[in-house]
């Protein structure tokens, strides 16, 4: 499917919920395909007249994993928002071809009246699917996320980052592709950062989906991600792109080694540059 946004036009569509298991893995990425996003020529003007993102011009394969840094305010989010169809441009113009996609705020936005497996089926029931099945759906992702046995607890009984989990489970129900993360672990303490870091890199490798990733954390961004784009100040624009050259599935100890501390320097020296 093939969905252009043009001018002050939003993207709305989804294709119906696919029946297979939450862990199923896809096939290979097929390196010839088309991309499944492009940004051309993409300006974004608000209703004050600032301008979050001028000429912007970016296209991202099926199945890479792009993490957006860059300084507060360059537009990282509101990108997001829209290639997700949240949001309309004002100049430019923007390609999408997917359906279901999954969408991963900075904060869980959880119901705090619903148990953790009524939030994980929120959105499948949504969608109309069968009790039966959304239970089905929700438990493969409940444990997938490692939730299992937390699924009649409420949200003020559970954790930080097992909020987030419960937001990746929720959205893994729909087996999505993309996948669009807004900063989502920028609140939470150190180790459980890590360890959410770790458990998309194993969502990942099972289902090698397409995802977009903002962040503020160059070593996260180089940790999760087959390519890092930099972006300018406001009006946000793409200054620069380093393909990570690791393999998946990854394990922790990169971040430690001599490579990964060069290319975070490097990508800290680009961003230093362009605030110069």
């Amino acid at each position: 499917m093939t969905n252009i946004l043009p001018t002050e036009t939003a993207r709305d569509s989804r294709e119906p919920v696919p029946d297979h298991p939450a862990g199923q893995r896809p096939a290979p990425l097929d390196k010839a395909v088309e991309p499944i996003v492009t940004f051309s020529g993409l300006t974004k003007r608000f209703a004050d007249g600032t301008v979050a993102l001028s000429d912007l011009d970016l296209s991202v394969a099926p199945g890479e994993f792009v993490s957006l840094v860059g300084p507060s305010g360059c537009g990282k989010s509101t990108l997001l928002r829209i290639a997700a169809g949240l949001s309309p441009i004002s100049e430019g113009r923007v390609e999408t071809r997917f359906g279901s996609l999954g969408y991963i705020f900075q904060d869980a936005t959880l119901m705090p009246w619903r148990t953790v497996a009524r939030n994980v089926e929120l959105l499948t029931q949504l969608e109309g699917v069968p009790k039966a099945r959304r239970r089905r759906l929700a438990q493969e992702a409940i444990d997938l996320v490692g939730l299992g046995g937390f699924e009649d607890n409420y949200p003020k009984t559970l954790s930080g980052g097992m909020k987030m989990r419960v937001s990746l489970a929720r959205s893994l129900t729909l087996n999505p592709d993309p996948f669009m993360f807004d900063e989502p672990f920028g609140a939470l303490d150190a180790i459980t950062r890590e360890r959410l870091n770790d458990e998309v890199l194993k969502l990942y490798a099972e289902r090698r989906f397409t995802a977009l990733f903002v962040t503020h954390s160059i070593a996260e961004a180089v940790y999760l991600s087959s390519r890092v784009v930099v972006m300018a100040p406001r009006p946000g624009r793409v200054i620069g792109e380093f393909d990570i050259p690791f393999d998946y599935p990854r394990s922790p100890h990169i971040r430690y080694s001599e490579e990964f501390g060069a290319i975070a320097h490097e990508i800290s020296e680009c961003l230093r540059g362009a605030s110069a």
